[in-house]
């Protein structure tokens, strides 16, 4: 710490607080600031995703109509209550054994004859799960925090995420790592999926996906032309989802959005070994004017072909899986250029 600040929550530092009104009134939320400019809130009680986030106060995630909501009015099932659930922010974890669209499946490993199937929400149930927190601080320049969040369901999944976010006091970029294990005693699918929302002004006209590609393919009827490329919000506009193959280089497969006229920059990248595939949500309507780019462990399929390709990924009891995700702001104009130069 530097000798001119009396304290080193002066500079940066994490909270722990409690919204106190509203359909979000009792939600714990971790407030982090860097001395860099990043700030960003950590929703304890759901899933101890990502809320809003801003670098220097310019916005760079987007937030919904709905807001952040106490997780007690969380209905999962039906495709109007997710909507009515869906606050945004910059992380809204898909899992964690299910993404993709609602869905149908057998049950028949948890051998109860009461039950012979299973039925899924959009995206799965985590984001609807409050955490645990196990502890925040600082330690040694980096700011962190810790939480555990529990799926489960009398003769159902029993899954436990343990996710750790930290970012250096004086950085700008967000890490994620999240051990997933399951604690049953049958084998379970385990899918995950990162959505992650950005909006304005990160997100704004003329701003343009930056990622490179072995594989393309709209999911949906409509043309790929310039789907990189964000246009004006457009009233009536219908979400497009586009799916990405990325190259992957050491591992690490990399995405990014640059607003050249707002000199902003967002870069994500992660673990391309168990998330190998990438969605960009492209949707441009007053009001949800809203980029996703959504690290995924599976393609745009839904779990039967999943299955059916052998990419749907089983645990079996007591194994665990860990997924890494990292997001970068950066701002001004020679700082974007050179972070689109260090691109590989």
């Amino acid at each position: 710490m530097t000798p001119l600040a009396g304290h080193p929550d002066q500079l940066s530092g994490v909270r722990l607080v409690e919204l106190a009104d509203g359909p979000g009134r009792g939600v714990r939320l971790l407030e982090f600031r860097t001395s860099a400019g990043l700030a960003f809130e950590v929703v304890v009680d759901r899933a101890f995703d990502i809320g809003m986030a801003s670098i220097r106060g310019r916005g760079l995630s987007f937030t919904s109509p709905v807001g952040i909501r106490s997780p007690f009015l969380h209905q999962p099932t039906g495709m109007e209550n997710w909507m009515r659930g869906f606050g945004g922010g910059l992380l809204a974890t898909g899992g964690l054994d299910h993404t993709m669209g609602p869905a149908r499946d057998d049950a028949a490993r948890f051998a109860y004859p009461g039950m012979d199937g299973e039925v899924f929400p959009l995206h799965g149930r985590l984001t609807g799960e409050p955490a645990r927190l196990r502890g925040y601080g600082r330690t040694d320049g980096t700011l962190w925090a810790e939480g555990v969040v529990r799926q489960a369901a009398l003769y159902g999944e029993h899954l436990e995420m343990v996710r750790r976010v930290e970012c250096d006091d004086d950085g700008t970029e967000i890490r994620l790592t999240d051990t997933i294990t399951n604690l049953g005693a049958a084998p379970n699918p385990q899918m995950s999926l990162y959505h992650a929302n950005l909006g304005h002004p990160l997100i704004g006209p003329g701003a343009r996906i930056h990622v490179e590609a072995e594989a393309v393919r709209a999911c949906g009827d409509f043309a790929l032309d310039g789907w990189r490329d964000i246009p004006e919000p457009r009233p009536g506009f219908r979400e497009e989802v586009v799916e990405i193959r990325p190259v992957v280089r050491d591992g690490t497969a990399r995405a990014a959005v640059v607003n050249a006229q707002a000199d902003l920059l967002l870069l994500e990248t992660w673990d391309a070994a168990t998330l190998p595939y990438l969605f960009a949500w492209r949707q441009f309507a007053p009001g949800t004017y809203v980029l996703g780019l959504e690290p995924s462990s599976i393609p745009g399929t839904d779990r039967h072909g999943a299955r059916k390709a052998d990419l749907l990924r089983v645990l079996e009891p007591a194994e665990a899986i860990t997924h890494r995700v990292a997001f970068r702001a950066v701002e001004g104009t020679d700082a974007v250029a050179r972070a689109l130069e260090d691109r590989p």
